[in-house]
């Protein structure tokens, strides 16, 4: 009898931590990844760009991308692509090499994917930057900006 008490002392204190790890989460592609999930259905493609320093970047990740309200609308009706706009990753997709020509002349260069999908014309630029495409790959929205939970839901 008491064997069996530890024994289910035990599966309470493991249960809680196992459940906590399978918490969702945002199933976010790489882009290589991207490319192959497009080839095999169209869809559109909700794109977060980030980087370490970014505090709104941090803000967004931590409050908006764990609610389950948020990560459920983003799963079921987008690919989710995430991006460090600082990374000196050689990144291939659509058959062209995009790089990060930025990191070799200054820091915290920016990569070329950001410059190109979250530039904004006059305006230099800026963190958070999230991009909503369409099926067709064209820009649906550009949000430059911290967002709240329920207005990224409005948005999607």
């Amino acid at each position: 009898m008491r064997i069996q008490g530890y024994f289910l002392f035990i599966l309470l204190l493991v249960f809680p931590i196992v459940n906590a790890q399978k918490k969702a989460e945002i199933n976010w592609k790489s882009w290589p990844e991207l490319e192959q999930a497009l080839e095999k259905e169209s869809k559109p493609v909700f794109i977060f760009f980030h980087a370490e320093w970014c505090a709104y970047c941090k803000k967004i990740e931590r409050e908006i991308f764990t609610n389950p309200e948020v990560i459920k609308k983003i799963n079921s009706n987008y690919y989710a692509v995430e991006m460090d706009v600082e990374t000196t990753d050689t990144i291939h997709f659509d058959q062209v090499e995009f790089v990060n020509k930025q990191a070799l002349t200054q820091r915290n260069g920016v990569h070329q994917l950001p410059i190109l999908l979250a530039s904004r014309k006059g305006i230099p630029f800026s963190l958070p930057a999230t991009i909503i495409l369409d099926k067709e790959f064209a820009v649906k929205k550009r949000i430059f900006e911290y967002y709240t939970s329920s207005e990224i839901l409005n948005i999607l």
